[in-house]
């Protein structure tokens, strides 16, 4: 009962955390380019995740740090690029609902890859989803013709990475200890993050002359410490003592606090964006287990 209880505390924390990561990387590419929005965050991540858990690399086999270098490309590294394009093209509230397929592709890549069955149910909120995310890709690039929802790809891309991602933790890394697998993560992915950066023109004069730089690094660093260093902890915690569709369920939560973060900075959203967008949390919810 104690453990049951803890893992939606522990879903509906991560909730408002990642709920809010929409609006940051949106306000921080005011200031930043995309790729450099990207290697700041994950620099700026990994130099938290170092400071707190360097001791806790002692004990990692080579065969774990092999899944931790899967884990932390296709969990952090290219997610971090690949919302950070979106955001340029697509609004932060649709992008949220999006994110909220990852749920379905946990499944989808647990059975392919993972040989973890599904039931009908699961399949039925496959089917759901994706009508869902189908209407509302179509239904926002109506409502607003200036923005390229073709960019929807790269979230739902970044969705598909999250999904492998969290199967892998639970598969391969369930015995680590959870800031282990954040830290060992940004260990992996530190320094080509650094290579990115500087081909980035970050240390250019026309970048700290850009007057939304200030701000933009407030942004990010706020993104890097809750979004990412804190937020990978918890959710890693979260994976261990739960499923993996459940964690990943965390997705169901997270548009509710997107969606009033872009109603505050002023996001329009229609009506047939809404009814898409529950149709998408309808086909998450088909998609759980029932025994979470």
């Amino acid at each position: 009962m104690r453990v049951n209880n803890s893992k939606w505390i522990y879903l509906f924390i991560l909730s408002i955390i990642w709920g809010s990561s929409f609006i940051l990387i949106k306000k921080a590419l005011e200031g930043l380019t995309i790729y450099q929005l990207g290697a700041m965050r994950t620099i700026i991540t990994g130099l938290f995740l170092f400071a707190a858990g360097y001791n806790k690399l002692n004990g990692i086999s080579k065969t774990e740090w092999k899944w931790l270098a899967i884990s932390g490309f296709l969990g952090s590294f290219f997610p971090a690029f690949l919302f950070a394009i979106a955001g340029t093209e697509i609004d932060s509230a649709v992008i949220s609902i999006l994110n909220s397929l990852t749920p379905l592709n946990t499944i989808l890549l647990g059975f392919a890859v993972f040989k973890i069955t599904s039931t009908k149910r699961q399949v039925l909120g496959v089917i759901v989803g994706f009508i869902g995310t189908t209407l509302l890709i179509f239904k926002s690039a109506d409502l607003n013709p200036n923005q390229n929802y073709l960019f929807a790809g790269f979230v739902i891309l970044s969705t598909v990475m999250y999904a492998a991602n969290v199967n892998i933790i639970k598969r391969h890394l369930q015995n680590l200890h959870p800031l282990s697998i954040a830290t060992g993560n940004y260990v992996i992915i530190f320094i080509p993050e650094i290579v990115v950066l500087l081909f980035t023109n970050f240390f250019s004069t026309a970048t700290f002359q850009n007057p939304g730089l200030k701000m933009a690094m407030v942004y990010i660093t706020i993104l890097s410490f809750f979004g990412t260093a804190l937020a990978k902890v918890l959710y890693n915690k979260l994976v261990q003592m739960a499923t993996p569709v459940f964690a990943s369920s965390v997705t169901f939560l997270m548009p509710i606090v997107a969606f009033l973060w872009g109603f505050l900075d002023g996001e329009t959203f229609g009506i047939l964006q809404i009814f898409a967008s529950l149709i998408i949390l309808l086909g998450v919810y088909l998609s759980h287990r029932r025994q979470a």
